[in-house]
């Protein structure tokens, strides 16, 4: 028996199967949901339960928190209805839908950008146009690999889709993008995907903070912005440990030369060496730089525990947390570890 689910801001009610998530069934019918990781870790589908009755798988409590709980939020992508219910996303200052789109593409081009770190550049063959906004990913799929998420790192009006594939330990799928694949074959890409896009017609400044690979998507935002004519102050951090680590430094330091309200602060965490540069944790430097964050915007992109330590500090310091947009990057390792949600 199916459940009658009301998203308040569509237009009539979506059927929901037994054990099927809201964000599943909403998406099935092509309703723009926004949403993010699809397992419980990024709170982008945080939704108001209106009325009815869901059970919550386990979930992050950084996606959704004890105080969110209790104001009647619920993460859509791990709630399965008990009963016909009526549910809203939460709105935000701006919003997109791009058509979902599944491509069919070519490898034109792979670059080591450091030695775990591989530019892809990818040639749409069909399926196109893939509209998408800085920020977003998308769901790759090579050889008979299981599909995997990768941000965008080019410009949305750009022909070219750029794609940094960091060979994690253990990830079969970002092994053979790194060690494997080859300029010709084939990729098929679905998307786009993600919740943590440039807001475009936000004037006040922008704080962006990227961790490792991070850096594809926060890449995105700021050649956006300012290809958009953006005058506003943007500072752009970009977290690695070592000197092997960084890359693109010469990019951003000439885009900042030619962009006098850009600023590039690379930071290293772990240097082996002394070093002249930012010593400590991003989100460290951040703190330490910080002026008044009234009007401002963040953008964060890299591994989960930067991306929680980085929102944590910004809404000590007083921001507000619907001006933080966060991509955090879950391995397939990270996303069975969750915290106990309940849901009622």
């Amino acid at each position: 028996m199916s459940f009658a689910v009301t998203i308040r801001q569509h237009g009539g009610p979506i059927s929901v199967e037994p054990g099927q998530t809201i964000l599943e069934a909403a998406l099935a019918e092509c309703v723009p949901y926004p949403h993010g990781c699809r397992s419980g870790n990024c709170g982008a589908c945080k939704s108001v339960l209106e009325s009815g009755e869901v059970d919550l798988a386990p979930y992050s409590d950084y996606a959704l928190t004890a105080e969110d709980r209790a104001q009647g939020l619920i993460l859509a992508c791990r709630a399965t209805p008990w009963s016909d219910a009526t549910v809203a996303w939460l709105e935000t200052d701006e919003v997109v839908a791009h058509p979902l789109r599944q491509l069919i593409c070519r490898v034109i081009s792979l670059e080591d950008l450091t030695h775990d770190i591989k530019r892809v550049r990818l040639e749409i063959v069909s399926g196109g146009p893939f509209d998408f906004s800085a920020g977003q990913y998308a769901a790759l799929r090579v050889a008979t690999l299981p599909p995997r998420d990768f941000s965008m790192a080019n410009r949305p009006d750009e022909p070219v889709l750029e794609f940094h594939v960091r060979h994690m330990t253990g990830g079969a799928v970002s092994r053979y993008i790194v060690q494997n694949l080859g300029v010709g074959e084939t990729v098929r890409l679905e998307g786009p995907f993600g919740s943590a896009w440039l807001r475009e017609h936000h004037s006040g400044p922008i704080l962006a903070i990227a961790g490792g690979s991070g850096l594809a998507p926060i890449k995105s935002i700021v050649e956006t912005a300012l290809w958009r004519g953006a005058r506003q102050p943007i500072h752009l951090y970009f977290g690695v440990r070592d000197e092997r680590d960084l890359y693109l430094e010469d990019h951003f330091t000439a885009l900042a030369a030619t962009h006098p309200n850009l600023r590039f602060t690379p930071v290293l965490s772990e240097p082996l060496l002394p070093t002249a540069r930012h010593r400590g944790f991003v989100h460290e430097a951040v703190a330490a730089d910080l002026g008044d964050l009234d009007g401002a915007k963040a953008y964060i992109a890299g591994p989960p525990v930067m991306v929680e330590a980085a929102t944590a500090m910004l809404l000590d310091a007083g921001m507000r947390r619907q001006d933080i947009h966060a991509d955090a990057f879950y391995t397939e390792a990270d996303k069975p570890t969750l915290s106990t949600g309940t849901g009622t």
